[in-house]
């Protein structure tokens, strides 16, 4: 991989603090899994880089279910997922030991937590950097509680001098022969019980060195967590809206694509791709409300490969476009104008196809049709138009 990056990112828990739901790393976060998130904040962070999940052994389904929304660049960068132990530390070693197979030692492992969706690519960028410049670097803050040492009875033993504290976070950042060794030595030796890679190191006789953590880098443990974060997904302060529109024409054909739904119908619509008229109109208001051109200077239509494309991806682009910014889309409400096909019967199957595309839940999704009273080219029955607003909040 010659001084590549690779992201090992720990999924075999069965996060039983969470309280009932499943494992919290394939629970629902605003219309995405959590490991859905975590593994788009890595990827889009770090260009050039791989990604393997350790997961459960019982838990292959769901992993497909999380990695199946990923764009095709980052789903094109996932190795093979392995399987983890009893304890998070067998978890990462088997892991490492899959990674072996194309890493050298020269490169760099950045282990990180599934439950972890919100690192930041600045975080990213710092524990590369520590990585390159030490070997081995984990995130942490500062302490601003003072700390108490008790004994099992509760009784107060000792007030550790806070200054010198930190509360370590992850991604833990290493060269890859040095932490892939440091495990091996700690499996073979029996050491248990090490609750993190720089434990780990730190026990083979490494240094390990700490940088700058970022406080919203939180681990998803309790209910309360994740609350906070359904709270935090939307809590951004740059609220923009864009508008889109698009018409195609009807000519010869047995159906249409609407919505990214397939409906019969006695024409079709014209276009260079699947000439999803609905779907062209969301795309545009996306690219609007971040002020990111139109859906032709993204995949303009003298590029044949384009040429019958389904829209579904146009979409998914622009969506991905804003996640690249850190911002989320909040709402979108479109209107198709047609005298046929009767959108109504289709309506739910329209909705919850776009809600999928673009990772929203359903009540954030609205589609409404109208007629125009047989008046102009749609009154006609010559073409299909639509109309859509996106609301999007940046940070």
């Amino acid at each position: 991989m010659a001084e590549g990056c690779v992201f090992l990112v720990v999924a075999a828990g069965r996060g039983s603090r969470a309280g009932a739901g499943g494992p919290k790393q394939y629970r629902d976060l605003g219309g995405k899994q959590v490991l859905t998130r975590t593994l788009e904040a890595l990827l889009s962070a770090a260009p050039d880089s791989q990604a393997k999940v350790v997961i459960h052994a019982d838990d292959f389904d769901l992993y497909e279910l999380a990695v199946e929304p990923l764009a095709d660049d980052f789903r094109a960068r996932l190795l093979a997922p392995a399987v983890g132990g009893a304890t998070r530390q067998e978890s990462v070693c088997n892991g490492l030991d899959a990674l072996a197979e194309v890493c050298d030692a020269a490169d760099y492992v950045l282990i990180h937590d599934a439950a972890r969706p919100f690192v930041s690519p600045a975080l990213i960028e710092r524990a590369l950097d520590a990585a390159r410049e030490k070997g081995a670097a984990i995130p942490g803050l500062a302490v601003t509680d003072t700390i108490k040492q008790i004994a099992a009875d509760s009784r107060i033993v000792a007030t550790p001098e806070r200054a010198s504290l930190r509360a370590v976070q992850t991604p833990q950042a290493f060269r890859f022969g040095l932490i892939h060794k440091a495990h091996l030595a700690a499996r073979k030796d029996g050491a248990a019980e090490l609750t993190d890679d720089a434990a780990v190191a730190e026990w083979a006789g490494h240094c390990v060195f700490i940088f700058p953590g970022d406080t919203e880098n939180g681990k998803l443990t309790t209910m309360e967590d994740f609350l906070r974060a359904e709270a935090k997904l939307y809590d951004l302060p740059d609220i923009r809206t864009g508008m889109g529109f698009d018409v195609h024409a009807l000519g010869a054909g047995d159906h249409v694509w609407l919505g990214g739904v397939k409906i019969p119908h006695d024409q079709g619509l014209i276009g260079h791709s699947d000439a999803d008229v609905l779907l062209h109109a969301i795309t545009d208001a996306v690219l609007g409300a971040i002020a990111d051109g139109d859906i032709g200077a993204h995949f303009p239509p003298s590029d044949e490969k384009w040429r019958g494309a389904s829209s579904d991806q146009f979409l998914a682009h622009a969506v991905s476009l804003v996640a690249a910014k850190g911002g989320r889309i909040a709402h979108v409400d479109a209107t198709l104008m047609c005298e046929r096909p009767k959108v109504g019967p289709h309506r739910d199957a329209i909705r919850a196809r776009i809600a999928e595309i673009m990772g929203l839940p359903l009540d954030r999704v609205a589609v409404k049709a109208t007629t125009t009273e047989k008046l102009g080219f749609t009154g006609r029955q010559e073409g299909i138009a639509a109309q859509a607003v996106a609301t999007v909040r940046l940070p």
